[in-house]
């Protein structure tokens, strides 16, 4: 067994590699580049206009950002939190200071990059993912990669069985990472976290099976708590991601930024030592110079593109659950999501990182033995004392927690894909007990591999992507030409003829 389980993981480890590292990275950033460029950096050419248009339009009086058109769709806001309340993460705490241990203070640099260039594949998925989407026999919207995959790639010429099998391909990757990624491995970490904050001189353990106790009722007290928001389904996620992500994220950075505060006099040394390290070769002196830029890059855009998704495909398919009529709308709202998880959450998550003391400020290397999983509850720890502790605990509790709901709803979409909207129920049911089982197994094998899968969710959503780059290009300036410049044009809004009419006669309600 143990012969076969290290075969097991020698397989994923070198698979793993290949999607990751060899290519995973090059298109991801490649693609990035390339909407950035076809769409004129909308990010930034339009930026007033995006803003304006999510987050800032959140608070307006009868915002429609913020509306409910029917009881079978969700509002803008609340695709958004449902997307954010599955990229924001763990990762957003442990990832980004363990990036910075392995690629130096210079990964911080390279996770921004990732996320500028994100923003634009983000929008692109999202107004694909709104142009081709459908409504199945609720009346829910229903869209995401497999549906531009099947719809978009597979009318092309000579592209039909392909675009089918990349679609069945994409959902059956996104059902195992949300068993894995979305699932099982927050469960864990919660679990863990928990257990060393509260529970750290507990041996307990049922007989001789190495269960912990603490361990169990943990999970079970998750499995209850979820079992009840993702049973409800979409509606009951939004409503609870509505409610929870911005108190949630709005307290997480606060508090970071009480510790920045707090090292005032050293903010401008922590932001000097990025860029220092993202190009100085002689940083550290010579060949170990080039190294750690080369470590600094890999991690940094690993880092930025694991904790925003863009090109994974998987917010897609909730985005595409709005009640949005322009595709672009929505668009933007992936730019929004993408700035917000990486450019402001991350970025306070290094911040403290790098007021730890444990990272050298002059070298942007962090000390020997360091432990990336506890620098962030140190820094805390440091100003704030135990309640510091208790709070990053607390608030890795609830950023993957509302991460298994997001994963649950994307999961879910996968389902029906290949299998039908009736048979959802037992997808969500076995969802929700897989979620026990997270808090007691210690096997890092599971997680190796879901993350596999996650990282190839992002082949066929980004081979569309970049196949559909004309279609892109094309509702980009329908919108800007008749939004921006006041031209007067025939609106492009769906795919679908009949979709397109409906909303054609009912864009401006």
């Amino acid at each position: 067994m143990k012969e076969f389980l290290n075969t097991l993981n020698d397989i994923n480890s070198a698979i793993n590699d290949f999607v990751w590292v060899k290519i995973g990275i090059i298109l991801l950033i490649g693609t990035g580049i390339l909407t950035t460029c076809v769409t004129k950096f909308f990010q930034v050419s339009h930026l007033g206009h995006w803003w304006k248009n999510t987050i800032g339009g959140v608070f307006k009086k009868e915002s429609k950002a913020t509306r409910k058109t029917d009881k079978q769709s969700i509002s803008q806001f609340q695709a958004l939190c449902t997307a954010l309340a599955a990229t924001i993460g763990t990762g957003n705490i442990a990832g980004v200071s363990g990036a910075i241990v392995m690629g130096g203070a210079g990964a911080v640099f390279w996770m921004w990059v990732a996320a500028f260039f994100g923003m634009m594949t983000n929008y692109s998925e999202n107004i694909l993912g709104i142009y081709y989407r459908r409504k199945n026999s609720k009346g829910e919207w229903c869209g995401g990669a497999m549906y531009y995959l099947k719809d978009g790639l597979g009318s092309k010429k000579h592209c039909k069985t392909l675009g089918s099998v990349l679609a069945v391909l994409f959902s059956i990757f996104a059902i195992l990472a949300s068993f894995g990624i979305g699932n099982m491995g927050q469960v864990n970490k919660i679990t863990l976290n928990l257990k060393s904050t509260f529970f750290k001189n507990s041996t307990a353990e049922i007989g001789d099976t190495g269960i912990s106790i603490p361990a169990l009722i943990i999970g079970i007290a998750i499995m209850i708590l979820a079992g009840l928001i993702i049973i409800g389904g979409l509606q009951r996620i939004a409503a609870f991601a509505e409610r929870v992500i911005p108190f949630m994220a709005v307290l997480y950075i606060l508090g970071s930024l009480a510790i920045v505060i707090y090292h005032i006099s050293d903010v401008g040394n922590m932001f000097k030592i990025i860029f220092k390290c993202a190009f100085d070769f002689k940083a550290v002196g010579g060949a170990a110079g080039g190294l750690l830029i080369k470590q600094a890059v890999v991690q940094g855009c690993k880092r930025g593109v694991f904790s925003n998704e863009a090109g994974l495909g998987s917010s897609v398919m909730v985005h595409s659950s709005s009640n949005v009529k322009e595709p672009v709308i929505q668009g933007m709202w992936g730019i929004f999501e993408v700035f917000f998880d990486t450019i402001v959450v991350c970025t306070m998550t290094a911040l403290v990182v790098l007021s730890s003391g444990a990272i050298d400020l002059n070298t942007g290397l962090a000390a020997e033995g360091t432990d990336d999983a506890t620098l962030v509850a140190a820094s805390f720890s440091n100003v704030f004392g135990r309640p510091g502790e208790i709070f990053v605990s607390l608030a890795i509790l609830l950023f993957a927690f509302t991460t298994v709901l997001g994963w649950s709803q994307y999961g879910t979409r996968a389902w029906e894909y290949l299998f039908g909207e009736k048979s959802s129920k037992f997808y969500r049911i076995f969802f929700v007990l897989l979620i026990v089982s997270g808090s007691i197994m210690t096997s890092s094998i599971a997680w190796d591999i879901s993350d596999t899968f996650n990282g190839l969710m992002m082949i066929p959503n980004l081979i569309g992507v970049i196949t559909l780059i004309p279609m892109v290009i094309k509702l980009t300036r329908n919108y800007v030409n008749r939004n921006i410049k006041g031209e007067d044009e025939e609106p492009i809004l769906s795919y679908h003829p009949e979709i397109q009419e409906d909303h054609k006669s009912t864009l401006n309600d």
